[in-house]
């Protein structure tokens, strides 16, 4: 199945979740302007994940609606990819890979298998958006947005402390 999904330009308010039909599926809630928390929601409007950086940590947290750990997203040094990795809890590791200067990612298990893929669609001057293609039985697809959602704060990061 694949959903659409993007940020706001300001990182803050609601924003749709649709599939490829166009229909709302769901939505994210970038919580604040002055943060990268965020919480997804399904399409009844019930609260299934949340993302954030721990106090003081470049990991970005994906929680449960419950508030329970699932997983850490960690960026990975590379000279001519963009890698990061995705260690759940008790689901395994999976490793985000990107060739240099490409927006087409792909999500590899363990056995270096492909198990899910997205793309950033958005304009040089507009905010992140993206389309994913997910495949994993291990991996729910609103799981997966928050893993994408943090991987672009990491990058917003990375390029703010660049500069």
């Amino acid at each position: 199945m694949q959903l659409y999904f993007r940020e706001n330009f300001w990182n803050a308010g609601l924003t749709e979740i649709l599939d490829g039909q166009e229909q709302k599926v769901g939505h994210l809630d970038l919580r604040s302007a002055f943060g990268s928390a965020i919480d997804i929601y399904g399409a009844n409007g019930e609260l299934l994940y949340n993302g954030r950086f721990p106090f003081f940590s470049g990991k970005w947290e994906v929680n449960g609606a419950d508030g329970e750990q699932l997983g850490r997203l960690r960026s990975r040094l590379s000279f001519f990819s963009k890698k990061y990795t995705y260690e759940t809890i008790g689901r395994g590791d999976y490793e985000i890979i990107s060739p240099a200067f490409s927006k087409d990612y792909d999500i590899v298990d363990e056995s270096e298998i492909v198990v899910a893929q997205f793309k950033q669609v958005n304009g040089w001057f507009s905010s992140g958006a993206f389309v994913l293609d997910n495949q994993c039985e291990f991996l729910d697809s609103y799981e997966l947005i928050a893993v994408i959602i943090g991987m672009h704060a990491i990058q917003k990061a990375a390029n703010s402390a660049a500069t």
